[in-house]
């Protein structure tokens, strides 16, 4: 597919960027004005009515969105019997390829970090569960510094969702970076909070360039973000910052109420480790989590004998 026909425009596929199971995303521009455009296209000549949905779900998500940190959605169209969603293209690259090929100081690391609970605050701000927060789903541009979060087809507006017991290849969202209420095996509902638990495994990677769990068998992955705590990032890395650390392991704790419970309570602490590490070249331990105020009431579902 290079060129792409419907209705009074014309669109150029310069280049496939990515492919998953169900979508093929190109970069390319719009004729009549050269503007860089991201195409979102369905796989199947003919998609589920789910699929269609979810296409629809993305578009209505993001085009309400109107913060610069946020992707914004130009048009859904139809062509033959699919859907092509027409996105902002503003020259970034995933953070996943983005992290791989190059050795980023911690002070760059803290700061895409602040990026990207900046935008998640957004997301969540709008009530919004994103649902796969992941480094293939944070675009980041490093020119601009520009860092926006992608991916809504998943993404609920609900304030909580329940999810039933599925086998692991049929489960929403991606397997290394689910919270462990997102395997359908807790009998618990996914919130907002499930999102800080996917921020926490991409964190990880971020800091550290390696997942959790060193595992891709599905059934064991889910095992572990249900039962096993991972390696501290301290103890991989003898002289990481233990404060870091810490905040990533409690993004990572298995029940949500011990989680952080806002995003401005993650950057407020991220914060004070930029400004030490800024200030002093170092970063020492201090109190989590004194600026984390939820703005939902949680009633909290864990037993007390």
């Amino acid at each position: 597919m290079n060129t792409v026909d419907y209705q009074d425009n014309t669109y150029k596929t310069t280049e496939k960027i990515y492919e998953s199971d169900n979508s093929l995303v190109y970069r390319g521009v719009l004729k009549k004005d050269n503007k860089p455009i991201i195409l979102k296209i369905l796989k199947e000549d003919y998609p589920t009515a789910s699929e269609l949905t979810r296409y629809k779900q993305e578009y209505e998500i993001i085009r309400d969105f109107k913060a610069d940190n946020i992707i914004k959605g130009y048009d859904l169209q139809r062509y033959k019997n699919s859907l092509i969603l027409l996105l902002e293209d503003f020259g970034g690259e995933s953070l996943k390829l983005f992290i791989s090929q190059r050795q980023l100081s911690l002070e760059k690391c803290l700061n895409i970090a602040i990026k990207i609970i900046e935008s998640l605050a957004t997301i969540h701000q709008a009530g919004v569960i994103h649902k796969d927060i992941n480094p293939s789903n944070i675009v980041y541009n490093s020119d601009t510094e520009q860092l926006k979060i992608i991916d809504f087809g998943i993404s609920t507006r609900l304030s909580e969702e329940f999810i039933t017991d599925v086998i692991p290849n049929q489960l929403e969202g991606t397997l290394a970076y689910i919270a462990p209420e997102q395997t359908g095996r807790m009998n618990r509902g996914i919130d907002y909070r499930s999102d800080f638990y996917s921020l926490g495994v991409a964190f990880y990677e971020l800091f550290s360039n390696r997942l959790p769990y060193d595992t891709t068998d599905p059934i064991e992955l889910i095992h572990c973000h249900i039962a096993q705590n991972p390696t501290p990032i301290h103890q991989l890395i003898p002289e990481f910052p233990i404060a870091i650390s810490n905040i990533v392991a409690k993004l990572l704790a298995k029940i949500p109420e011990e989680r952080y419970q806002s995003a401005l309570g993650i950057k407020a602490d991220f914060e004070t480790c930029l400004n030490r590490l800024k200030s002093t070249g170092k970063i020492s331990r201090f109190a989590l989590g004194k600026q984390d105020i939820s703005r939902k009431f949680h009633i909290p579902k864990k037993l007390y004998g």
